[in-house]
């Protein structure tokens, strides 16, 4: 089968990553990929699919769109390109919703319509599928998120002095950063360190990201804690098996890649209740879980810090629910989807 996805960036992030995953498990399973991008467009990771660059520097007329099976657009400014696009026959337009723009993104006049551009729907948690189905009438199929191999328990917290306690930072600079609630997380992350001064207070950023935000690097003479970039899944693994704790204050996530990816590591969750994320959160089973109107986010770690055994309860669990959410996994219900949608098999 041949397919088109016009996609605007691949940089760092879990959006970027549900596609390039996709993409590339499609090109490994001998499908012909296309990805449709603008000039502008960065690519930061590893892509097997053949990459065709567009005349405008951040958009992509519909005459560009190639001859191919299906169109899998996903997000709302390329929605509209790809319905016209697949009206003059270039393929089965179908939208993979990786964020669903109108309550998470301004214009909401705007990205709302886009809903109603095509009944052919992917979704990537339960949460999303409902909140879509309520405001639109379109009920999309779920295609869930998965986590690579490289993430892995390397058992090598226990073997450490200090108890660490990890997280993640975006650079504001971008915007769109609204939801991860990222002054409340160092709001309770500094109330835990002047509590537990030894604890070692661990802060991941993408090294571009980090490199190219004066915010972020503000932060490292503000805080004493410890500012980690790492470049890969394997040194972002190492760091996740460091982490006794891994804390997420996210209040709006269709789907939640890094907790996912903390819990395969061996590190016990923490987090606010972010929509998509209860797709495999339960909490006191695998993770502590909160709404942020509760304001408990530093009592949630410290009862962690005080209560090893259920530190250790709840990182077994959330290791073992992590173990099901495999990329196989996703490009299987991919296909389901499809099929489902067109009646055929790919």
């Amino acid at each position: 089968m041949k397919f088109t996805f016009p996609i605007i960036t691949l940089s760092m992030g879990g959006a970027q990553r549900m596609l390039a995953e996709l993409v590339n498990g499609l090109v490994e399973r001998g499908h012909d990929v296309t990805i449709l991008m603008p000039r502008c467009g960065i690519i930061e990771y590893a892509m097997k699919a053949r990459i065709i660059r567009t005349r405008q520097l951040d958009y992509i007329d519909v005459d560009e769109f190639p001859q191919s099976d299906f169109i899998i657009s996903n997000y709302y400014t390329i929605v509209s390109g790809s319905q016209v696009a697949s009206e003059q026959g270039k393929g089965v337009h179908i939208r993979l919703s990786l964020c669903y723009e109108p309550s998470f993104l301004p214009n909401n006049d705007i990205t709302f319509r886009t809903y109603h551009l095509t009944r052919h729907l992917l979704v990537l948690s339960a949460w999303q599928q409902q909140l879509i189905a309520l405001n639109h009438g379109v009920m999309g199929h779920i295609v869930p998120v998965g986590i690579s191999p490289s993430f892995r328990n390397e058992h090598v917290r226990d073997r450490q002095s200090r108890l660490h306690i990890s997280a993640i930072l975006r650079r504001p600079e971008w915007g769109h950063v609204w939801h991860r609630e990222q002054d409340y997380l160092l709001y309770h992350l500094q109330l835990i360190k002047e509590q537990y001064p030894d604890v070692s207070i661990n802060i991941f950023t993408p090294p571009y990201e980090y490199s190219t935000s004066p915010y972020l690097q503000s932060l490292k003479k503000q805080y004493d804690f410890r500012f980690l970039q790492p470049v890969d899944d394997k040194a972002m693994s190492r760091h996740y098996s460091e982490a006794h704790i891994f804390v997420s204050s996210s209040t709006y996530d269709t789907a939640q890649i890094p907790g996912l990816e903390a819990m395969r590591c061996g590190a016990a969750l923490v987090t606010t209740y972010a929509g998509g994320n209860m797709d495999y959160c339960r909490n006191g089973d695998n993770c502590l879980l909160s709404y942020r109107y509760e304001n408990n986010l530093s009592a949630n770690i410290r009862q962690l810090i005080e209560n090893p055994a259920l530190r250790k309860k709840l990182a077994a669990a959330g290791e073992e629910e992590a173990a099901k959410w495999t990329w196989k996994r996703s490009l299987d219900k991919f296909e389901d989807a499809l099929h489902a949608i067109t009646g055929k098999r790919i």
